[in-house]
């Protein structure tokens, strides 16, 4: 019974429902009608699912694009002094270390020219020492350069105290070695007189080539025992995008805050103008797929619970010819239609995921699910199911018993 007697007049007033008897009729509303209602949150799901397909695989696409755009060199400044000044300019010991002080900054490093020659052995021409040049390196230079070791290891706080040596790529063809063997005794080079250790091998430097012809020794090695002063000749730092041009306009006075304008600062790499065009090209395309997956997501779900409600219509009529009140119809469909959009959306969120995981992971790019997406998936399903349940609920709660049991 949906009206209680007063003690004094007999006068009916309605019953409230409490919140937990709301989703208890709406789950039974789910129960009893279990094919025709997982038709209903399929065509949600599959809505909710393209909703996030759509968005998920051109947000892995715009991932890996601007990932192979960073590695050209987007973020990557090189500071040298000025060429052909007289007296020549002499960057600071800790250059690259007053770079670091920058907050931008992620990553500074630095090489310096040590003026001694390499060779193959002792007995080698000296001629044959010509273009390749023996550098100090610090041990955190691979970093800022994106470079990789080809075979055996590059220099460590250990390694770089004692004599050894890594080789650019160019410079390890010229002096006879392809590869460090791991288990084999390394090979020998001449340096300055001097036998050092080839402990590496590094990969072609696209963003720094004139690596790629010098020999890499240890800055505490290089000290020790090949006299060199500790003035670092090149500087190469990594900062956050963002604010590259603002590193790049205070670099000069950082490293070298008595002549400023005598240090010269590589200009940001083309392809950070590139980048940036394509990220907001991109960015825009995909806020416009998302708005229209949505809609077109939003629409199938209105359109399955609007026929899904009304056509009810006979079973309202016969609630309010037992007593139900119009607000327990309002509650018990706007709770049964919240909840079947909630189960559509979740699973077609979960269906969506899988399938944009899986075609990015076999185009070989990043798995990326835009917030938009995950958010959007179960509560645009339920938001859409509450505002497509509101109407016809109310339109049918509103009907007299009489008629909607009359309503075919």
């Amino acid at each position: 019974m949906t009206h209680r007697a007063t003690a004094a007049g007999h006068t009916p007033r309605p019953v409230r429902l409490a919140f937990s008897d709301i989703l208890r009729l709406g789950l039974l509303g789910i129960r009893t009608r279990g094919p025709r209602a997982a038709l209903s949150a399929l065509g949600i799901s599959l809505g909710i699912a393209t909703l996030v397909v759509v968005t998920a695989v051109p947000a892995s696409s715009q991932r890996a694009l601007m990932n192979q755009l960073s590695a050209l060199g987007t973020n990557m400044l090189r500071v040298a002094p000025q060429a052909d000044s007289d007296p020549p300019v002499v960057l600071p010991v800790d250059a690259d270390a007053m770079a670091a002080r920058i907050g931008p900054v992620t990553s500074a490093s630095a090489v310096a020219n040590t003026h001694t020659t390499v060779l193959r052995s002792d007995r080698a021409d000296p001629a044959d020492a010509s273009g390749i040049s023996v550098l100090a390196a610090r041990t955190n230079l691979l970093g800022a350069v994106h470079g990789r070791v080809r075979s055996g290891a590059f220099l460590t706080a250990t390694t770089a105290r004692f004599p050894t040596v890594v080789l650019g790529f160019r410079a390890a063809a010229r002096l006879g070695f392809d590869r460090v063997r791991a288990g084999q005794e390394p090979g020998q080079v001449s340096v300055g007189g001097r036998w050092f250790a080839v402990i590496g091998v590094l990969d072609p430097l696209p963003l720094a080539p004139d690596l790629d012809s010098a020999v890499l020794v240890g800055w505490k090695a290089a000290r020790d025992r090949l006299g060199f002063d500790g003035h670092p000749t090149v500087v190469y730092v990594t900062a956050r995008e963002a604010q590259i041009e603002a590193v790049r306009a205070v670099l000069p006075a950082t490293v070298h805050p008595q002549l400023p304008g005598l240090v010269q600062v590589s200009r940001p790499s083309d392809a950070l103008a590139a980048k940036r065009a394509t990220e907001r090209t991109l960015s825009v395309l995909l806020l416009g797929l998302a708005g229209v997956a949505l809609l077109v997501g939003g629409v199938g779900v209105a359109n399955t619970m609007v026929v899904s409600v009304l056509e009810r219509r006979r079973e309202i009529g016969l609630r309010r010819a037992l007593g139900a009140g119009r607000g327990q119809i309002r509650g018990q469909f706007l709770a049964e239609s919240v909840m079947l959009s909630a189960l559509g959306g979740g699973a077609g969120t979960v269906l969506g995921a899988a399938g944009a995981a899986g075609y990015a992971l076999a185009q070989s790019w990043p798995v990326v699910f835009p917030p938009l997406a995950l958010a959007g998936g179960v509560a645009g399903a339920v938001v859409v199911g509450m505002v497509a349940g509101v109407y016809p609920a109310v339109r049918a709660s509103g009907l007299p018993p009489t008629e909607a049991l009359a309503a075919v």
